[in-house]
Parts: structure tokens; C-alpha cells; sequence
């Protein structure tokens, strides 16, 4: 099958042709098809199969073919909301748009935290067709009365999963409250959890339902590794592999910003170029890094988990879980950025005993056994026990539970105190807001056109594993 054969106008088969693409996904081939006729979609695929595309091209179509609207007040009405959860995700799928539209009369824009408002305004004013958004900052401008929402046609909520993760559920209601009840809504999602179909049955009417590969699967192109390594020996490890590998290019993922800071400093001593990014890094900074890893300048990029759904770089060849996650659907999420479109990729990971927990629930998921291999010279201490993993104010592991409490280590392998009291949770837990903890508070980095075969040049969504209390985004 061929883009030409799924109903297409000329001025969007252009667009993909000049980015060198003829042949959809099969995401790509089932979705486009489908959103075309005009009904809901849920649709999901494994990360980096194109899914952006698989929207993006069928919304640009069905607009092209009817008249702008005018609100009110007379500007170009908004007719397509699409909703992401982090800024670089946002941008990223705006710069989609406009690739795939640039032959079109279709205006667009981006609007994410972090940034003044008055511009975001006065782009408004202008007339946009098409809006790309994070949550908070949708409904600060509701709130201010910046914005009408109230002839969207299309609704798209992009990467469910990570919304629902990072506590947006509440958002979701209130935007979902501010649309008009009669659209054509389309969910997608890297994976399809139980809480995800809840979702999309008070989201969805009669929707088509589309999975292209089995729920929370890893990519074949992916080869994945376990070293096994004590606890206090993974920083001298991961030298030792970027090293004796001769790498150029590796994605490092650690479960929280204070441990991504003290890797990259380490890193940078043993004289390999490494930057680490999060929610607490400015926007210039995060920028700069994303830009310079996907250069090549940088050899080795340092990130946290919120990283796993917006680092789209052809043929990033090495992604290394420095620390595995506790949510193993995360696993998927990170390891997802190799492997992309096709082209093969290899995930390391190095685990301590103390992690043999999230190894067995992350097995448990992708339905297979990882292959073990220990690194000579890295051996595992033989005495070595495990030990519980401090996330902020969250105790997990053995003697712990997931979200006990007690004696314990934390993630970076420290003995870990008493914390002060009122002390914000990390990591993982949720705070008394809507949201959970640690996201990104706000701002965006520039986005790369996105390939509809998944892959994308640049940019990043980085950032850590969930929201702080704050509006953020």
C-alpha cells in the first residue's frame, strides 16, 4: 500500500513525498483511512511507529475541505484541538502540521507554559485553524477569555497513556467540559491499559478501534540486554560501555533529575561529553542539549523518564536504563526511541539486586525474559542484598512494597534519612494537587517535522516523571 492508494488530496501527498516517504505505517495505513470517514478512533501502536502521522494527515484533509469558520468576533476560528501532555511533545506536533500542511490555506499554532501569554494571544487574534496544546496552558487562556474553543470539529488527545501518568485526568474533564459535545474525537496512545479504555468509553462514540501490535509490546528491532552490576558500580559501568563501544550517540534514562545531574557530572569528569535534562533545567538549556545530542556534538544525553516520549532521533542507535523504572510500562516508553521506523537499536540496561523487582514486573509485561550478560570485571558483589529505592517520599522495593515506607537507599545508592517535614515529594507520589509531581513546569523546545515512517530528526520532550503542583505546562 501506498499513501496515494488511502484517499489523499495532491497538496498532502506532495508534502510527504518531498519528505521522502511513499509508504504509510500500518498504523498510518488503517488510522488515516478511518479518520477520513469521519467517525471516533481509539488507536494505538508501539512507540514509534508513526502514529503522529496517522492523525496529523487525515485532520489537515478533512479541513481542507470545508470553509473556515469565524468566531464571534470574527477571526479564523479554531476548528482542531490537539492535546498533548509535555511542551516538546506539543511543539513537535505542531511542526507535523505545519509539514504536512505547508500546501494548504491552514493556519496553526503551538501553545504550551512557561512562555508569556501575550503573544500566545496575539497569535490568537490573527486566526488559527489548528491548535496544539498542553493542558494547563489551554485553561489559563479559557479562564482569561483568550481563546474559543466552541466550533472545534476535530478533537485529538495524543499519548493517552502519559497524560493519564502524569495525573491529567482532571484536565482532560475540564477541556473535554469547555468542547462542544458533537466532534469527532480520536485517541491515541502508546499502549492500551485498562484505565486508557475507561477513558476513551466516556470520551469516544462508537469509536473504530485500531491496535497494530499487542498492548505494551516492544519493538522486534530492539535488542534488548541486562547487565547485571552492584549498586555502586553502575556509573564506572556505563564509562566502561560507552568507552569500549565507541559511542557516539547514547540515550541514558534515570528515574529522577537529582540522579541525572550527578551522572552527567560524572560522565563530563571521565572526559565523555554528557548533559543531562528535566523539568528543572531552563528552556534554554534543554534546548541547547537537545540540539547538540541530535548533532552529534553530544555524545551522551542524560534524561528522565518524561524524555521517553519525545526524543525522536533517526537511527539513535544506544539507549541505556542507568536505573530501571518502577513502572514498567515506562520500560517500553524509553527503550522506544531505538529501534524506530524499522531501523534496528540496542537497550541495555543495568540493574542492581535491589531492582529485581522491576525487572520481574517489566518481564511480566513484555511477555519475555531479557537476556542477562555480565560485564567482566563488573561483577555483582555475591553478598550484595537487596535493599529498598527511596522515590522522593515513596519507598519501594524489597521490605518496602510499591509506596511503603522505611529504612531505606535512595535511587542514587546513598543511605537515605529522614526527610524534613512538608519535605515535596520527588518522584512518583502524588502531591495534594490534581497532578502528579515533577513535570515540566513550562516552555517548549523547538520541533522537527515529524516522518510519518516514526522517526523524527530532533527535539525532545525531556523532563522528569510527573507534574508539581503548579500549572506548568
Amino acid at each position: 500500500m501506498k499513501f496515494t492508494d488511502l484517499g489523499l488530496a495532491e497538496p498532502i501527498l506532495r508534502a510527504v513525498r518531498e519528505q521522502g516517504y511513499d509508504t504509510p505505517t500500518p498504523i498510518q495505513a488503517q488510522a488515516i483511512p478511518a479518520v477520513l470517514k469521519g467517525g471516533d478512533l481509539m488507536a494505538g501502536a508501539q512507540t514509534g511507529t508513526g502514529k503522529t502521522a496517522g492523525f496529523t494527515l487525515p485532520m489537515l484533509q478533512r479541513l481542507s475541505q470545508s470553509k473556515p469558520l469565524r468566531d464571534a468576533r470574527g477571526r479564523i476560528a479554531i476548528r482542531a484541538l490537539i492535546l498533548t501532555p509535555t511542551r516538546e511533545l506539543a511543539a513537535q506536533v505542531e511542526e507535523s502540521v505545519r509539514t504536512y500542511g505547508k500546501h494548504l490555506p491552514l493556519a496553526s499554532m503551538v501553545m504550551f507554559g512557561g512562555v508569556g501569554m501575550q503573544p500566545q494571544v496575539e497569535r490568537l487574534r490573527k486566526g488559527v485553524d489548528i491548535l496544539v496544546a498542553t493542558p494547563g496552558r489551554l485553561l489559563d487562556h479559557h479562564q482569561q477569555g483568550t481563546l474559543d474553543l466552541s466550533q472545534v470539529q476535530i478533537f485529538v488527545l495524543d499519548e493517552a497513556d502519559r497524560m493519564l501518568d502524569m495525573g491529567f485526568i482532571h484536565d482532560i474533564k475540564r477541556v473535554l467540559a469547555i468542547l462542544p459535545a458533537k466532534k469527532q474525537s480520536l485517541l491515541f496512545s502508546a499502549t492500551f491499559s485498562d484505565e486508557i479504555k475507561d477513558l476513551a468509553d466516556r470520551l469516544l462514540n462508537q469509536p473504530a478501534l485500531i491496535e497494530v501490535a499487542r498492548r505494551n509490546a516492544a519493538a522486534d528491532t530492539i535488542a534488548q540486554k541486562i547487565h547485571p552490576v552492584g549498586r555502586d558500580r553502575k556509573k564506572e559501568l556505563l564509562a566502561h560501555l560507552i568507552r569500549q563501544g565507541d559511542w557516539h550517540q547514547v540515550l541514558v534514562f534515570t528515574r529522577m533529575k537529582h540522579g541525572a545531574n550527578r551522572l552527567a557530572e560524572y560522565l563530563n569528569k571521565e572526559g565523555i561529553g554528557a548533559m543531562a535534562i528535566h523539568g528543572n533545567k531552563s528552556q534554554s538549556a534543554r534546548t541547547k542539549a537537545l540540539a547538540d545530542f541530535k548533532s552529534g556534538a553530544l555524545p551522551v544525553l542524560v534524561a528522565t523518564d518524561i524524555a521517553a516520549r519525545g526524543i525522536d532521533i533517526d537511527q539513535l542507535p544506544h539507549v541505556v536504563n542507568f536505573e530501571l523504572p518502577n513502572v514498567p510500562e515506562d520500560y517500553v516508553h524509553r527503550i522506544g526511541r531505538t529501534g524506530r521506523a524499522g531501523a534496528t537499536g540496542e537497550a541495555i540496561s543495568l540493574a542492581c539486586v535491589d531492582e529485581e523487582i522491576f525487572l520481574r514486573d517489566i518481564e511480566k509485561l513484555i511477555k519475555r525474559a531479557i537476556p542477562r550478560e555480565v560485564v567482566p570485571g563488573f561483577e555483582p558483589p555475591p553478598g550484595e542484598k537487596a535493599e529498598p529505592i527511596v522515590l522522593g517520599r515513596m519507598t519501594i522495593g524489597v521490605g518496602a512494597g510499591r509506596g511503603g515506607r522505611g529504612p531505606a537507599r535512595s535511587a542514587s545508592g546513598r543511605p537515605s534519612g529522614p526527610r524534613p517535614a512538608g519535605h515535596a515529594p520527588s518522584s512518583g507520589a502524588r502531591s495534594g494537587s490534581t497532578r502528579a509531581p515533577n513535570a515540566p513546569r513550562a516552555g517548549s523546545g523547538p520541533g522537527q517535522a515529524h516522518r510519518p515512517g516514526g522517526g523524527h530528526h530532533g527535539s525532545g520532550r525531556p523532563g522528569s516523571g510527573g507534574r508539581s503542583g503548579g500549572r506548568g505546562s
